[in-house]
């Protein structure tokens, strides 16, 4: 069947082209992300770890291997990193944005907060991580590896517009660390979603140097 050519638009602003064009990009995604993910509703579940669980953090944060589904360590083979793209939110508010994209649940696996929505490092666990499931979180090329076999974390804010708080950075190490050495997962496996996915997620900046710096080069 023979294409027609699209028509030139007429009597549209630049804006109004601008923010269409980013509704069609974002429809795009979550109907790639819809199909890797199915169509089952859940609602928000997980656990949360405050920024200071304890004087141990190490003991704190091991609470995250506390899954209800026993680890499959062999599944779990690389981490992206993600920020939101707004300087507020939630696990809540990420929820219902996933909804609104047809997913059944929040797509991370974990979520960061800045103390704006959530609190400043607060850690949560969702319930893809503690019922061992796939996530929902990166599209592309590659996105169906990824989402099967790679762990998300997201951090509340917008990294191309600012910078992620010290207690942000600090958890998400520290969350990493845990994952690399409980899982061996190697730092070359430890990525940023711009690494894998049309985007430049989580923004520029995410203090690539320093966070590289503080993982683990051979977690075995």
């Amino acid at each position: 069947m023979k294409r027609k050519r699209a028509a030139k638009p007429t009597g549209f602003s630049r804006v109004q082209v601008v923010w269409g064009a980013l509704v069609l990009a974002m429809t795009a995604v979550g109907g790639s992300l819809w199909m890797l993910d199915g169509s089952k509703s859940l609602g928000l579940d997980g656990i949360r770890l405050p920024s200071l669980v304890a004087p141990d953090l190490t003991r704190s944060i091991n609470r995250i291997f506390d899954t209800r589904t026993p680890m499959d360590n062999a599944t779990w083979q690389a981490i992206v990193i993600h920020h939101s793209g707004a300087s507020y939110g939630s696990p809540e508010t990420l929820e219902k944005d996933s909804k609104v994209m047809g997913l059944s649940g929040l797509g991370y696996h974990f979520v960061v907060g800045n103390g704006s929505g959530a609190g400043d490092g607060e850690l949560h666990v969702g319930y893809r991580w503690l019922d061992q499931l796939p996530g929902a979180h990166t599209a592309g090329q590659y996105g169906e590896w990824y989402n099967r076999n790679a762990i998300g974390i997201c951090l509340i804010g917008d990294g191309d517009r600012g910078e992620f708080t010290g207690a942000q950075v600090t958890r998400l190490v520290q969350t990493v660390r845990a994952l690399q050495r409980e899982l061996g997962i190697p730092a070359q496996n430890v990525i940023l979603h711009r690494d894998v996915a049309g985007t430049t997620s989580p923004g520029q900046y995410f203090p690539v140097a320093a966070f590289q710096e503080q993982l683990l080069s051979n977690p075995n």
